[in-house]
């Protein structure tokens, strides 16, 4: 267990929490956005939906990996016994790092859609970007892991610039929110590198958890206000690049 995650013992299950809350906010965004598109036809609305769907999707993952790692009950002994006996996958192991493959993969995938996002044109490089993406998650292994934190880290300055753009011109309150919960799940990016030191994986779940805390507050603000065409942005069509109408 200690070679696959890096979770301190004291620590353990706690992660789970973390992971547990944050696909539940996600998944709830990701809703409201597709609602959102139905009601607008905005598409970017849809692509910000898809972006922290399939994030929430890696959350999943991680929580069902996590789970059969951490806890030896006789349901998980079944589910090892039934893995390894149908040859589906040699070892358990594997099960476990294609779990971590998944979770990784839809996190740097839903990243870059959310990247995307706000740009109207097709770069080229883009296509260079996505073949990245999917070699990097190929070959990530614990070994590898910082390449992984290095590259949601990049993406997410990327989106961070975006948005601040975008706050530049509509002075949007939720794209302002959007922001932040952004910037400090950077943060968070960096810090797990350091998590080969036990207390540092800690900092960088909290992090991860005060971001979609913010994200919650987002949601918040949105469910309240509703369909309310109001100057401050409290709705879920004010978190993307829609410029506010003049008076």
């Amino acid at each position: 267990m200690v070679k696959i995650v890096p979770t301190p013992d004291w620590f353990l299950g706690k992660d789970i929490l973390v992971e547990i809350f944050s696909f539940i906010v996600l998944i709830i965004f990701c809703v409201l956005a597709v609602r959102a598109y139905k009601l607008r036809k905005n598409k970017g609305l849809f692509y910000l939906g898809v972006g922290f769907g399939m994030i929430a999707l890696a959350q999943l993952a991680s929580v069902l990996t996590k789970t059969i790692l951490y806890y030896d009950t006789a349901p998980v002994q079944a589910l090892g016994k039934a893995i390894i006996s149908s040859k589906i996958l040699n070892s358990v192991d594997i099960f476990y790092y294609t779990g971590f493959f998944f979770q990784r993969f839809l996190t740097l995938l839903g990243l870059f859609t959310i990247y995307r996002l706000p740009q109207k044109k097709v770069i080229g490089g883009d296509y260079l970007l996505i073949a990245y993406f999917v070699l990097l998650s190929a070959l990530l292994s614990q070994k590898l892991f910082y390449l992984f934190h290095i590259t949601a880290f990049i993406l997410l300055t990327l989106i961070v610039v975006n948005y601040s753009m975008i706050y530049r011109r509509n002075r949007f309150g939720n794209t302002r929110i959007l922001i932040v919960a952004f910037s400090v799940l950077a943060v968070g990016q960096l810090v797990y590198l350091l998590s080969r030191v036990g207390v540092f994986f800690a900092i960088g779940s909290l992090a991860e958890l005060l971001s979609y805390t913010l994200l919650l507050v987002l949601m918040i603000r949105i469910l309240k206000n509703g369909e309310k065409k109001g100057p401050h942005g409290d709705n879920i069509g004010h978190v993307g690049n829609h410029p506010r109408k003049r008076r």
